[in-house]
């Protein structure tokens, strides 16, 4: 059953400028679907500023989602003085925030991601008598400290110096000045909390599913990607080395002791060619590049194709910190469309499958996952109940539906709490 359309939690339209790390334009669900659809389709005023994603020499406004976006110019060189002027275009083009918040008709201010602008916002936020809000999706400070450690990071030293400088922003500046904080999990509302940020004015915001556009593409058909008869399992996300993926090729090679015919997919792609090539380099030493299936980044309807067609789905999360915080959007998009999955035991992965019955919670050990993939590859008809369970569990729980009432409530009363 699909959730109900949009109950509105009040009849008072928020009117807020969001500024944001993510790009124009804007590919994240929890941008495109939670902000451009849900809360616009409630009658929400939402305006934009954000750096554009392709070529851009000069920044320019649009329309999306029923507000306004201002599009800053970008410059996507690979060298570090175009990655330093890159960051220096997106600064100077959030200071225009400023100048919106002086002229344009907003009670709210959110941040999503930003650190350095984080705090032009927040200062124009007090400047200007509105409220501040932080959206922090993902631990960057932690990440950039760990990648800080990787002998083979081409910037460490600068990874290092951003995650201390960010860190502190982040922490003692922006969070304790927020009127409320947005994260990711449970786990990094707790880890937030530790740092001395009120666990009272954060909510957790895990990722979600379209569930009226995904429920049509999961009906019983052949397969249309994935040859009939070829047994597989698949991975959904980023081949970035920080992920680890050859953690898979090797999972995949004690998988084939069993059954020398399975295959491994991996759907989606690395932050540039090295990424792909670690994998590579790992399966030929394994003798099972013949085995993987790279198919690169694809449209989210399209991947979905190749979700359906696998046997089994997988979920490695490499276990650091940093990933620990982390909701998965693979782990719901396997579930919308029914199929069982094998993850390892990670706060939020642990919670959706002992609620759900939707597969195989292992340690994160390449014997451990093979032989849960196995018993999933043996036993079908257990596969298809757990992937039915999993899809019923994020129907009812994690549509974007019900995130938007969440996070409508929040905002109104965040507004409401300026007013009184």
């Amino acid at each position: 059953t699909l959730p109900k359309q949009p109950v509105f939690y009040s009849k008072q339209i928020v009117r807020m400028l969001v500024v944001s790390s993510d790009t124009y334009p804007a590919t994240r669900v929890d941008v495109t679907v939670l902000f451009g659809e849900q809360l616009a389709a409630r009658g929400h005023k939402i305006d934009w500023i954000l750096q554009s994603e392709r070529h851009c020499e000069k920044s320019f406004v649009t329309e999306w989602g029923g507000g306004r976006v201002w599009v800053g110019a970008t410059d996507l060189g690979d060298s570090l003085f175009h990655r330093i002027r890159k960051h220096v275009l997106g600064i100077l083009h959030d200071l225009t925030v400023f100048s919106r918040l002086r002229t344009g008709d907003y009670e709210l201010i959110e941040v999503k991601d930003k650190f350095i602008s984080g705090l032009f916002a927040a200062l124009a936020a007090r400047w200007y008598g509105k409220r501040f809000v932080y959206w922090l999706s993902y631990p960057f400070p932690e990440e950039y400290l760990f990648r800080a450690l990787d002998p083979a990071e081409r910037y460490a030293r600068l990874y290092r110096v951003r995650g201390l400088v960010f860190g502190y922003i982040l922490y003692k500046w922006l969070l304790p000045r927020a009127d409320h904080v947005f994260v990711q999990s449970e786990q990094m509302r707790r880890d937030v909390a530790a740092k001395g940020i009120s666990i009272e004015k954060m909510t957790a915001v895990p990722m979600g599913i379209q569930a009226d556009k995904i429920v049509g593409e999961v009906e019983v058909r052949p397969r249309s990607v994935i040859p009939a008869g070829e047994r597989c399992f698949l991975y959904l996300g980023s081949l970035g080395k920080v992920r680890h993926m050859e953690f898979l090729v090797r999972v995949l090679a004690k998988v084939r002791e069993w059954a020398p015919d399975v295959k491994l997919y991996l759907v989606g792609k690395g932050n540039d060619s090295s990424d792909e090539q670690v994998l590579v380099d790992e399966a030929r030493k394994l003798d099972v590049l013949s085995a993987v299936v790279f198919t690169g980044q694809l449209p989210q309807l399209e991947a979905l194709k190749y979700v359906q067609d696998a046997d089994v789905c997988v979920s490695p999360l490499f276990p650091t910190p940093v990933f620990n915080v982390a909701s998965p959007t693979k782990l719901v998009e396997y579930f919308a469309v029914g199929k069982a999955v094998v993850a390892n035991d990670h706060p939020e992965q642990r919670l959706m499958i002992e609620q759900s019955g939707g597969g195989y919670c292992v340690p994160y050990h390449e014997e451990a996952f093979a032989a849960a993939i196995i018993r999933l590859l043996e036993a079908p008809d257990t596969a298809r109940v757990m992937g039915q369970r999993g899809r019923q569990y994020v129907l009812e729980n994690r549509s974007y539906v019900k995130i938007a009432d969440r996070v409508e409530r929040i905002l109104v009363d965040v507004v409401a709490g300026m007013k009184r």
